[in-house]
């Protein structure tokens, strides 16, 4: 089911549902970047899992990802987070699902944080990623000195165009202390996680787990 929600800046937004039309509904925060290719089909059927559990979700399109029609590069993480608070309202969520990174910006609200990521690890492991890839192409760079340009100008990472204001804010950004978020480690799914395969992939048994963990945690 294809849903439609107003986010601050006045743009219409798009978000994917799946399951009842009553009782709790799971606002699904995906993982960011690189890893939001790597995850998208593990978080598809993580919804379908929770649908089978009788249980309904919802996964927006952050403003600047996949269908929306605003620019990444204008995005920040203060502005995914009133993003994220203005969608569970607005599609009336009781609860959510923190994947990765998304654990960052979750409203407040009681649910789940998947792994989650700090945003300034996230950061480190896309400059990473860039500055092998310059050296394959051989070219030098350092990550003191990309770090430095992003938060004046912004940056291309893994694909992403990044803003300054999203730069900044990623440096220094740690996981919230004040959260009602469960934390779900990759190991009660077995397996590695996804994300740490080369391409999109996926795994039922681990979709199947973390839904199953969820819809336990709802009947308690």
């Amino acid at each position: 089911m294809l849903l439609t929600w107003q986010e601050p800046g006045g743009s219409e937004e798009y978000a994917l549902g799946f399951g009842p039309n009553d009782g709790p509904k799971i606002l699904m925060l995906p993982a960011w970047f690189d890893e939001s290719n790597k995850l998208r089909h593990f978080t598809i059927e993580v919804m379908r899992a929770l649908a089978d559990h009788g249980l309904a979700s919802v996964l927006p399109d952050l403003p600047g990802c996949n269908e929306s029609r605003e620019p990444l590069e204008a995005q920040s993480m203060a502005s995914w987070t009133v993003a994220a608070r203005e969608a569970a309202e607005t599609l009336d969520c009781s609860h959510v699902l923190a994947i990765r990174a998304g654990a960052n910006i979750a409203p407040d609200l009681p649910g789940w944080a998947y792994a989650p990521l700090a945003g300034k690890t996230a950061l480190r492991g896309l400059l990473r990623a860039r500055v092998i890839s310059s050296k394959e192409a051989g070219r030098e760079e350092k990550r003191e000195d990309l770090i430095e340009l992003g938060m004046a100008e912004g940056l291309e990472l893994a694909g992403h165009r990044l803003g300054s204001k999203m730069i900044s804010q990623l440096v220094y950004a740690e996981l919230p202390v004040e959260t009602q978020l469960a934390e779900i480690k990759q190991t009660e799914l077995g397996g590695a996680g996804l994300w740490l395969r080369m391409e999109p992939d996926h795994d039922e048994a681990q979709s199947a787990a973390l839904a199953a963990r969820i819809a336990r945690d709802l009947r308690q």
